[in-house]
Order: C-alpha cells, then sequence, then structure tokens
C-alpha cells in the first residue's frame, strides 16, 4: 500500500520522540482538489472506527478507508533539497495532474503534525 523509506523512518521515529507520540500512529491524509491534483497532510493520531493500518520500515501507518485508492503506491522520502533543505516528499503514481513542487512536498520544519488531538510535534 505505503511505502516508507528508510530516511523517512528514522525522521518520523525522531518527531514523534519530539512529540512526545511514540505510541501514535502517523496518519496520512490525501485528498483530490478540483484541477485533480493531490493534496498531502500527516500528523501522529491514534487509529478510529475502521481506520487501515500498515506498518513499513517499523512506522505505523494510519489511513483512513475513503484515502486508500488515493494513497496506494504512494512512497514517504525525507530528502534533502539543498545543503540543511530537508523535506517530506510524497511520489504517488495516483497523483497525474500537473502540481506545483509545493504540492507534494513537506518542509521539515513542519515535521509530522496533528491531524487530531494534542499528540502533534509543532
Amino acid at each position: 500500500m505505503i511505502t516508507v523509506t528508510p530516511s523517512a523512518a528514522q525522521q518520523i521515529r525522531i518527531a514523534a520522540t519530539q512529540a512526545d507520540a511514540d505510541e501514535l500512529g502517523l496518519r496520512i491524509a490525501a485528498r483530490r482538489d478540483a484541477d485533480g491534483s493531490l493534496h498531502y497532510a500527516m500528523g501522529f493520531d491514534e487509529a478510529r472506527g475502521d481506520d487501515r493500518v500498515v506498518t513499513c520500515e517499523g512506522i505505523a501507518l494510519v489511513v483512513s478507508p475513503g484515502e486508500t485508492v488515493l494513497l496506494d503506491g504512494m512512497t514517504l522520502d525525507y530528502v534533502e533539497f539543498e545543503p540543511g533543505d530537508f523535506r517530506f516528499i510524497f511520489i504517488n503514481p495516483n497523483d497525474v495532474a500537473p502540481a506545483s513542487p509545493a504540492a507534494s512536498q513537506s518542509p521539515a520544519a513542519s515535521a509530522p503534525e496533528s491531524t487530531g488531538g494534542d499528540h502533534g510535534a509543532a
């Protein structure tokens, strides 16, 4: 379903520890805009109801049922764009619409934030 690279997994673990969210999964969400592009969000959260939980690189990923189709086959990576500029990126075969680079990147400064509860890394 979703692949997490070793680099991304390491950064997620660091953010979880800093946020005191080691016991929570990383919720990944996506929505398709009117122009067809996908926009992503992620944050530490507990699984609810019929959420799907998968583990990759030791990271528990939480996905709501309505978003599994959008996220199927996606890879989450953490890369250095320029010296000192690290970001999470979403590589997704389902994102077929041309999008601005900002639509598929998450700056390291905004490492995983909470999508629910008070467990954010902010």
